[in-house]
């Protein structure tokens, strides 16, 4: 096997490519996680694509709130299309192996756009906010030039961070084995793998990503409770019900999001269950994906009302 190579006295060895374990390795059990992955895909790009044709196509949906839930949606396709490809690859065709380059690059591009979509998270709490607290001066507070600058330092954040963890991650040695306990290249499992010592790295992953995570998260959190302080002060309960209403599938996608990707980034390394780890993984990476578009149409009227407008073109 000439996917390890010596590297001499230093009785290291360089990786030329690795095993991605995955699930399973029963071929029929193989075949059904394909069938299922393969319909999750589908649904998660037939629904985000349709959120984003609806807000390009429908004028009633070209505000800042929207046009940032088109970018996130965006977001999601390209996020959920960095693994599962892949995997439903390894699925089909028994062929788990994946190159070192191949590797570094789905760690780059999966890293960015997580990090991206906690950053727009954060950057739709504002929007709520503004919308919600400051309604007569919310066309300033929420400019074309205010969405276009959240979303470019969404997107500079998630790089930054992406392109920090990705080298120091593969600044490693990795020896002794090339297989990744994992169904796509993640940093817990590669360090893991690693046979140097990965403090520096655990650090700084822990330091950078978890604060991106924690300073956005606490302005979500912040941005709520002035949210709902104001929403508070309002007199009608018809009127409090309404307002709580345009948080309510932001907050479901956030508590989503949020609590899995903490639960996987934010803990001691030596807490790391790699089984549960997959599955928790699975959730964040696949599932939440697929299910945003499906919160944001079911729990949003302006949604609901778009599909019924492009449906009732259709019919003419």
């Amino acid at each position: 096997m000439d996917f390890i190579k010596p590297l001499g006295r230093q009785n290291k060895t360089s990786i030329m490519e690795f095993v991605l374990l995955g699930f399973s390795v029963d071929p029929k059990i193989q075949t059904v996680l394909f069938v299922l992955g393969l319909l999750v895909y589908l649904l998660t790009l037939s629904g985000n694509l349709a959120i984003i044709t609806l807000i390009w196509i429908d004028q009633c949906l070209q505000t800042p709130m929207y046009f940032l839930l088109g970018n996130l949606s965006f977001i999601e396709i390209c996020y959920t299309s960095t693994t599962v490809p892949k995997m439903l690859w390894d699925f089909l065709l028994g062929d788990k192996t994946i190159s070192f380059v191949g590797c570094k690059l789905q760690l780059y591009f999966f890293g960015t756009l997580g990090s991206t979509e906690c950053v727009l998270l954060s950057a739709m709490a504002y929007d709520r906010y503004a919308a919600i607290c400051h309604p007569l001066r919310y066309t300033i507070l929420m400019s074309q030039k205010t969405c276009w600058g959240l979303l470019a330092s969404s997107w500079a954040i998630g790089n930054v961070n992406s392109i920090v963890n990705t080298a120091l991650v593969f600044s490693l040695d990795f020896c002794h084995s090339n297989e990744i306990d994992h169904f796509f290249c993640d940093i817990p499992p590669l360090l893991q793998l690693s046979c140097s010592d990965t403090l520096v790295s655990q650090l700084v992953t822990f330091t950078i990503s978890g604060g991106i995570m924690i300073v956005a998260f606490s302005l979500i959190l912040l941005s709520y409770i002035l949210i709902v302080s104001s929403v508070l002060k309002i007199s009608t309960a018809e009127g409090r019900m309404k307002a709580f209403s345009t948080c309510a599938s932001h907050l479901t996608v956030v508590s989503i999001f949020y609590g899995t990707l903490m639960y996987m980034y934010i803990r001691p390394s030596s807490s790391h269950s790699m089984e549960q780890d997959r599955l928790v993984s699975v959730l964040y990476a696949i599932i939440t994906p697929m299910l945003n578009p499906l919160i944001y149409s079911f729990r949003n009227k302006e949604v609901q009302g778009a599909v019924r407008r492009a449906l009732s073109k259709d019919r003419w």
